[in-house]
């Protein structure tokens, strides 16, 4: 099995799960110790200065990485068109984690239905940053082998997310050398904890891609996504 990466939508130490973490440190440090990668949501609302993601980077251990999500001035307010400006920013301001930048997370909104001038945001992207991409689509028309294809020229994974708003969107696609699994919580979104037998089926999955994997658990809103990355990562141990 290639390289798993497993972590939670902001790196919050909940109260309940206090105890499985070190005393001492900031909730950075202290998570840090016990996942190996977090997605950074808070880009998404606002900006972070350089400075800030370089104070973050240095702050986890060496293999630890960083998801950065994209702002949704890109994605949401100017819905992937003449966004060069703040894309650069963004990019620059991101790119100050250094080597412990994992993937860009490109979250659609959900109104946002595929056109193929579309692909001359992804072509743009792809020219201005050499790393892993994720695509988190929403509208259903994305959900095909056209679309698929597209992304996988780009070397762009879509995101296989839960709940999924076709029975497609719950599976990996576009680009194979990256399988991004992002999961909200079901059946109350963002609230939900995930029963053993789900996290059972899912560490198969994971144990089964092949290359590298990432596995984001959203539902933070009563830290079961805590609950439920470590739970995952204890299964995905015991079957090594």
């Amino acid at each position: 099995m290639g390289k798993t990466m497993i972590g939670t939508a902001g790196w919050n130490v909940p109260a309940q799960h206090v105890a499985a973490f070190p005393s001492e440190g900031s909730h950075l440090e202290r998570y840090s110790q016990r996942f190996s990668a977090v997605e950074i949501n808070s880009s998404f609302y606002r900006p972070h200065r350089p400075g800030t993601y370089e104070r973050w980077a240095a702050t986890v251990p060496a293999d630890f990485r960083f998801a950065v999500k994209m702002p949704k001035e890109i994605t949401h307010t100017r819905r992937l068109a003449q966004v060069a400006e703040p894309l650069t920013r963004f990019l620059g301001e991101a790119g100050a984690l250094g080597e412990k930048l994992g993937p860009i997370l490109v979250q659609l909104p959900p109104s946002l239905a595929f056109k193929a001038d579309l692909a001359g945001f992804f072509l743009d992207l792809r020219a201005r940053f050499d790393g892993d991409i994720v695509c988190e689509p929403r509208h259903r028309s994305w959900f095909t082998d056209e679309v698929d294809q597209m992304l996988a020229e780009f070397r762009i994974a879509r995101v296989a997310a839960d709940p999924a708003v076709v029975p497609r969107a719950g599976e990996p696609g576009g680009w194979p050398g990256l399988r991004y699994y992002r999961l909200h919580g079901s059946p109350r979104m963002y609230y939900s904890a995930y029963p053993r037998e789900v996290l059972d089926t899912l560490a198969r999955r994971l144990a089964g891609d092949a290359g590298r994997a990432w596995c984001i658990f959203d539902n933070t809103a009563e830290g079961a996504a805590t609950h439920d990355a470590m739970a995952l990562a204890d299964i995905l141990l015991r079957a090594d």
